[in-house]
């Protein structure tokens, strides 16, 4: 195994069990690893630190194990494991009410550039990292151990995610697939709600599991108000705050594809047409044409405004320009749930755009709840950078 060494003072992060060793960091290099390979971290005394997946960029090691052997046999299916365990632990596994969930949260389970979704028995991964797409047939077969019968196939939607590189072949597919099974979207439950799921052809993995609770929050607070869900890509919060008996709920999303899974997912979840009403059209523009006072919670759950820091100051300046025009349009005692998903945007900075944004109206605004991602989209303790889901429920009088 390839090993790598520190330079003198460089190895504090890794002591307290950051799973990321910066380009930065690295002393020398002894032996000629392939991106992907598995490798081991030295300190500059050589002492051994850590072992992980070679990478090359500012991120040189993402650290898979700081005392196990990575390449043992049974390392994947112990780490899948325990990720299980783990969702069962949070009541996710036998849940009556809900069978899809989050599996394997990067950083969050050990496991740094993977991405596992459960959904009634398929899995779909997303490799973010040349090591954990070359390792994507080691987790099926992790996937297969873990779950035994219960598992009905393991899809991997990687194209989008893993570094391109020469020799990878990038193309989505099923790793495996039980007998009998049926490939196409497929109906899960969330909270006793019912929800299609289109994994080859959906965002992400084919479904915002992040956002579970938050949508059981709305549903508490929609009882008897007209709602707007802005960004509403195929419903969710739609769904559940006509389930918590809200009198009508329009959606907007400029995506024509994820409009007609709305009208699906309102329809199979038995709302008629006079509940609810749907509009192809961009958020922003909507937003701008909407009559004061007409609704009375606003849902804005905007797509990530900054991918890189580079992008921070217009992002912050795009929060604080929607949250204004959501909080100068929702009547008087109505609430507002805002939220963001990008990574580079830190809590504190989104509450300041939200704050600059309702100074910016002049009206009086609470701040009732704030809002984050649920347990199994879990954040490791020596990793903060993997909280990336923040928002607020605001109470604008």
């Amino acid at each position: 195994m390839t090993k790598v060494y520190l330079k003198k003072g460089r190895d504090e992060s890794v002591r307290r069990f950051h799973p990321w060793v910066f380009s930065g960091a690295v002393a020398q290099v002894a032996g000629s690893p392939a991106e992907g390979d598995i490798v081991a971290v030295y300190s500059a005394e050589g002492e051994y630190l850590a072992s992980g997946h070679w990478q090359i960029g500012s991120i040189a090691v993402r650290i898979l194990s700081f005392d196990a052997d990575p390449g043992s046999p049974s390392f994947w299916e112990d780490s899948i494991r325990a990720a299980f365990d783990a969702r069962k632990a949070m009541g996710l596994t036998d849940s009556a009410k809900t069978d899809c969930y989050r599996l394997v949260h990067g950083e969050g389970d050990g496991l740094p550039g993977l991405i596992v979704d459960y959904y009634d028995g398929v899995c779909v991964l997303q490799a973010h990292s040349v090591g954990m797409f070359r390792a994507k047939n080691q987790i099926c077969e992790a996937l297969k151990a873990v779950y035994g019968d219960a598992l009905k196939a393991v899809y991997d939607k990687s194209s989008g995610t893993a570094p391109f590189k020469a020799g990878l072949e990038l193309v989505d597919g099923y790793l495996w697939q039980a007998p009998g099974f049926e490939a196409g979207e497929q109906a899960v439950l969330e909270n006793g709600h019912k929800f299609l799921v289109n994994w080859t052809e959906g965002q992400k993995t084919g479904f915002f599991l992040d956002q579970r609770e938050n949508r059981a929050l709305v549903e508490r607070y929609a009882r008897g108000r007209n709602v707007l869900n802005l960004f509403c890509y195929t419903g969710g919060f739609s769904v559940y705050a006509l389930g918590g008996g809200a009198v009508h709920v329009d959606s907007v999303d400029s995506s024509a594809k994820a409009m007609a899974m709305v009208d699906r997912n309102i329809a199979l979840n038995g709302f008629g047409p006079g509940q609810h009403t749907s509009f192809c059209a961009d958020a922003i523009e909507h937003l701008a044409a909407v009559e004061d006072g007409k609704y009375d919670l606003i849902i804005v759950d905007p797509p990530a405004f900054a991918k890189h820091r580079g992008a921070l100051k217009n992002a912050l300046r795009a929060y604080q320009r929607l949250n204004a025009r959501a909080i100068e349009k929702v009547a008087p005692g109505g609430f507002i749930f805002t939220f963001s998903c990008s990574q580079v945007v830190d809590k504190e900075a989104f509450a300041l755009a939200v704050f600059s944004a309702a100074a910016s109206t002049g009206r009086r605004v609470r701040i009732i709840d704030r809002l984050n991602q649920p347990a199994d989209h879990a954040v490791n303790i020596y990793h903060p950078e993997g909280e990336y889901l923040k928002g607020l429920l605001l109470y604008v009088e």
